[in-house]
């Protein structure tokens, strides 16, 4: 190799790392990782039946009254599909049929949780963005209930299937097979592969129930009252579970309604003073 050639190189190799300093270029491009979701927030409380319901199991007109509740109840019929070990909720999933009565399809919701501890959303926030749980993700809402004490993260994934209108669900075997045809990735592949639709096609129905749904208004934001009859502890007998709630995208709207909204209940004396487990009554008694 002569001279002129050597230095050409030299030449060639110096212009090269210049760029590579002046420009960050690599062989490999940096992929930035995605941001932690933005939840919405659910405010929820548990009402005190005997303070709230009539001897017919309707709402009262005191409660009726105070939350501008004109229509008469949506009904719905609600199932949760896990195993009679419930694998799926202790990994925290929860797998939901639906049916309302005035509706044309099957709601199908698969939840997963993630614990909040001592108000720290952006922990839980960045411990599911960890699980793949991040912003990127479309196919799912995040939100943050929040009950008398206590906050939970979760993050649904909501599909629907054609049904006729009317107050029915399925089959069990029906219903589980439409829940396994439309399972999330996310949850057929927790903890490890196939094993969240393994475990779902495992499962049981645990349901149906009926809910009484009323649509109300608390400092303009939409409000919800349901009203859940649940199979007692002992399995002999029936209690009505009641849930009032509301949702909001801001943080400090949920906060400062919430606190009104309790003031309001306590003064009532309908505030029960307990985080809601409506979900894990049936997926226990059923």
């Amino acid at each position: 190799m002569n001279f002129q050639v050597k230095i050409a190189k030299s030449v060639t190799a110096l212009s090269l790392a210049a760029a590579v300093l002046l420009t960050g270029w690599s062989g490999t491009p940096n992929v930035k990782a995605a941001s932690n979701a933005v939840p919405s927030y659910e405010v929820k409380f548990l009402l005190d039946a005997s303070k709230v319901l009539n001897s017919n199991g309707l709402l009262q007109s005191s409660v009726t009254s105070a939350f501008d509740v004109d229509d008469p109840a949506e009904k719905q019929l609600v199932e949760y599909f896990d195993t009679d070990a419930l694998d799926l909720n202790e990994s925290g999933w929860n797998v939901r049929f639906r049916k309302k009565e005035d509706k044309k399809k099957y709601e199908l919701t698969y939840k997963k949780r993630f614990s909040i501890t001592n108000g720290d959303i952006d922990a839980a926030l960045t411990a599911a963005n960890k699980a793949g749980f991040d912003s990127s993700d479309d196919n799912y809402e995040a939100e943050i209930d929040w009950g008398y004490s206590k906050q939970t993260l979760s993050f649904s994934n909501d599909k629907e299937e054609s049904a006729s209108k009317g107050l029915s669900v399925p089959s069990e075997s029906k219903a589980l097979d439409i829940l396994v045809d439309n399972i999330p990735g996310k949850l057929e592949d927790t903890n490890s592969k196939g094993w969240g639709k393994d475990t779902l096609k495992d499962s049981r129905a645990h349901g149906p129930v009926t809910v009484d749904k009323y649509e109300g208004e608390f400092n303009g934001l939409e409000t919800d009252i349901e009203v859940m009859p649940v199979k007692t502890a002992d399995g002999k007998g029936m209690e009505s579970v009641i849930e009032i709630s509301f949702k909001t995208d801001s943080y400090s709207e949920a906060s400062s309604n919430r606190a009104e909204l309790m003031s309001l209940l306590d003064s009532k004396g309908w505030l029960v003073h307990a985080d809601s487990l409506k979900t894990n009554l049936v997926l226990e008694r059923y």
